[in-house]
């Protein structure tokens, strides 16, 4: 990314250890608000807002006099830096911004300033608790107070419906121009939102919500700004395109550069579990048949079961969980194979007590094994999902 951005940074006065808030003002083509905006966010976050803060101008190819005016508010007003791209999207600002940050929480509001202030701080504070990971404001919420016109209520509404329908999305405003996230949690997610320009915030919860994450929204004060220079309907239909290129779950950008595909929900991540047991229950069924009357019951089902497990704990972490690469595979396999143990303790536990009531034939062996081979699959899906791949220990193991 690094040779198609000439990046300039104006840091800010006296630097300062690492804030706690970092807010980004991504912008372009706004130099007749931005001074006014930034000065009011800035007077605001000194006199009123309690945690250390930092604000960072993102100016994405401007071709009025932005950039200068960004400079010239990061020379005057400490704690203001001031960063410029030559390409043009507010994903791709927000995106580089985030990347560049030391600060605990990552947030984000639109430059016309259309939500209450008063808000900010409701919206950092679960994440620097640690009780959630994303924080957004929402227009939809109940207790939210807004003043727009019918078409944006509309379109609004409208294209929150569509994700609720086609992405089974739970929270309730996607594109509030008011969102926070903790930085461990950028991190992790930042690699598989693919889109650069204003769809990118709706994907980046989407990725959070398939990933169990814990979405915060506050219901905000918010009135539309009339001079806003956004194209609602260029706008609504790169939406609509995104929420498509989401839904068929592609893994290469548009600009050619593979990236992780999207983590799955609970439903896709049944099917594809159910899948992969289905495949090794008929193995771990098939092979103790075969080897009962040579090794016994007791060794046919540990051989069989081993066996299977091998190719089960590669095909779950590889297809149902989707992780690939080296990154966390020795404790991931490791915990998988532990979980195997279960499953065997299981299965052991039924043979011996059927064998309690009698001398089984090996077609009672089969129904009793594949009934408690049932039960531990889906114990397993269970322990592997809650545990061995739970995404917030996968954010912990990413954490700076």
């Amino acid at each position: 990314m690094s040779s198609l951005l000439d990046e300039r940074v104006v840091v800010p006065l006296e630097p300062t250890a690492a804030p706690v808030v970092d807010v980004v003002v991504p912008v372009h083509n706004e130099a007749h608000v931005l001074a006014r905006s930034v000065e009011r966010l800035h007077d605001y976050l000194t006199r009123r807002f309690p945690l250390t803060w930092r604000i960072t101008i993102a100016d994405n190819a401007s071709t009025d006099g932005t950039w200068p005016v960004a400079e010239r508010l990061a020379e005057r007003l400490r704690g203001v830096r001031a960063l410029h791209l030559d390409r043009k999207g507010r994903g791709l600002a927000l995106r580089t911004a985030w990347l560049a940050s030391d600060a605990r929480v990552l947030a984000y509001m639109d430059v016309d300033l259309s939500t209450d202030l008063d808000a900010l701080l409701p919206l950092v504070a679960p994440l620097v608790s640690g009780h959630s990971d994303l924080a957004i404001g929402s227009r939809l919420a109940p207790g939210a107070r807004v003043v727009r016109g019918t078409k944006r209520e509309l379109i609004s509404r409208t294209y929150n419906l569509i994700l609720r329908t086609a992405l089974r999305t739970r929270f309730r405003d996607a594109q509030c121009g008011f969102k926070a996230v903790r930085r461990e949690v950028a991190l992790a997610l930042l690699p598989v939102v693919e889109d650069d320009g204003w769809f990118f915030d709706t994907e980046l919860l989407v990725a959070a919500q398939r990933s169990g994450l814990r979405i915060h929204e506050v219901p905000v004060d918010w009135v539309d700004d009339p001079d806003s220079r956004v194209d609602v309907w260029r706008t609504a239909v790169d939406d609509l395109k995104g929420v498509w290129r989401v839904a068929r779950h592609r893994r290469v950008a548009g600009d050619g550069v593979a990236r992780p595909p999207l983590p799955d929900g609970l439903g896709h991540q049944a099917v594809r579990f159910a899948a992969v047991g289905v495949l090794c229950t008929v193995l771990h069924l098939g092979g103790y048949v075969l080897l009962r009357d040579w090794l016994g019951p007791w060794w046919a089902n540990a051989t069989a079961l081993t066996a299977t497990t091998v190719l089960n704990v590669v095909a779950n972490r590889r297809i149902t969980f989707g992780r690939r690469g080296p990154h966390l595979r020795r404790r991931q396999l490791g915990e998988s194979l532990a979980v195997y143990v279960a499953g065997l303790a299981v299965t052991s536990a039924a043979l011996a007590a059927v064998r309690a009531v009698g001398d089984p034939s090996p077609a009672v062996d089969v129904v009793v094994l594949f009934g408690a081979g049932t039960f531990a699959t889906v114990l397993r899906f269970v322990l592997l999902r809650g545990w061995v791949y739970h995404p917030r220990r996968d954010l912990a193991a990413v954490a700076p």
